[in-house]
């Protein structure tokens, strides 16, 4: 993380005494993310490819949090942490390097830190993981026993932290206990989901839905849990299940409706020549949380939460490329001397000015050394 980056609270005009010590909660697996970058095409069985460029850093629910805490919320993470050296490296890079609270997360001994190989090329990314389901805090580890082809499953904590806002991934017919003490505790849950293997898309079969705040898929499985063959509408009948629908478009960008308003934006994607892919969609849901929590406008959030992601396909890795503001306000300098960029689309991030130093740092920036192993 920048040791330069500005010291910029988004939600320092909001805060009050009686406030929660954390802004932002979330729980979930951590992995070593290996990645590769610059790969012409695919592997080819049989041969040796070598690619242009290389990063490792935590992955996995790290991705988020680290986006999270570079844009200046207090972020708590509760995760098992191998005893592994990958381990180590990963604690020490989010507490440490990242500021992030990990009171409530465990290292486990005898447990080896889960790993993902990522290969980014033609746009797209290819990853092969590893990792074995971590046992409860007060377990004894089992060697040898791997989980099948989904990620290792996260030790959910019953009792999570007062905090203004908590991110939960959810899967189908999995319920979440912590997710409703969450709320009782005043929490507003944003949750996104992945591919169901299933098959069954079926809204009813995610317990967690009832208590969210916001639901961010992405297009397709908008449209598949909807039964609808357009996004938009997509989110049009999520809003009528949660609050706020947020469904993410790609290339087109991002499409919201407030389901109490009835108010919908789009907003769309920023044009960036792409790197790694990988966690963009992560540091996305930190950009929307963030705006959402500091009562920006839906449109800005969603503005806001397309730029994070689009300052981060442009570095290595997950958590590596998460954005802070020193890299916002250097895209935000930069752009406005752009001579072909259109102002009636520079408009659409006007609201940064505010929030912005009036000084930065020239760009490109480099945000942290993507590999393990040097020493202070």
């Amino acid at each position: 993380m920048s040791t330069d980056t500005p010291g910029i609270d988004p939600l320092l005009a909001l805060r009050a005494p009686q406030d929660p010590a954390c802004d932002v909660f979330l729980t979930g697996t951590v992995f070593l993310d290996i990645i590769f970058t610059g790969l012409d095409s695919a592997p080819v069985r049989g041969t040796e490819s070598w690619a242009r460029g290389m990063g490792s850093s935590p992955g996995g629910v790290a991705n988020m949090a680290t986006a999270l805490a570079r844009l200046g919320l207090h972020t708590s993470l509760a995760a098992a942490f191998g005893d592994d050296h990958y381990g180590e490296y990963c604690w020490d890079a989010l507490e440490q390097g990242e500021g992030i609270d990990l009171s409530m997360s465990h290292t486990v001994p005898g447990w080896h830190s889960p790993v993902t190989v990522s290969m980014a090329y033609e746009g797209e990314r290819t990853m092969v993981s590893h990792g074995h389901e971590a046992p409860a805090p007060a377990a004894t580890a089992v060697p040898g026993q791997a989980v099948p082809a989904a990620a290792p499953s996260p030790v959910f904590p019953q009792c999570p932290p007062r905090a203004r806002a908590a991110i939960a991934s959810l899967v189908p017919g999995r319920s979440e206990p912590w997710v409703a003490t969450a709320v009782r505790h005043g929490a507003l849950i944003f949750a996104d989901v992945g591919w169901d293997e299933t098959g069954r898309w079926d809204l009813d079969a995610l317990p967690g839905l009832a208590h969210c705040e916001a639901f961010l898929p992405n297009a397709e499985e908008a449209m598949r849990y909807t039964r609808t063959d357009c996004p938009r509408a997509a989110a049009h009948a999520l809003a009528e299940r949660v609050p706020l629908a947020v469904v993410t478009l790609g290339a087109e960008g991002a499409y919201a409706v407030d389901g109490r308003t009835g108010d919908s934006a789009q907003v769309p994607a920023i044009e960036v020549e792409a790197l790694d892919p990988t966690g963009a969609g992560d540091v996305f849901v930190a950009g929307f949380v963030t705006g959402t929590l500091a009562d920006w406008p839906l449109a800005d959030r969603l503005a806001f939460a397309g730029l994070t992601a689009a300052l981060s396909v442009q570095e290595f890795g997950g958590s590596l490329s998460a954005p802070g503001w020193a890299e916002i306000a250097a895209w935000w300098q930069r752009i406005r001397t752009c001579e072909s960029q259109d102002p009636t689309a520079l408009e659409r991030y006007a609201f940064l000015e505010e929030l912005l130093p009036s000084t930065a740092r020239a760009w490109p920036l480099r945000r942290a050394v993507p590999t393990i192993g040097f020493r202070q």
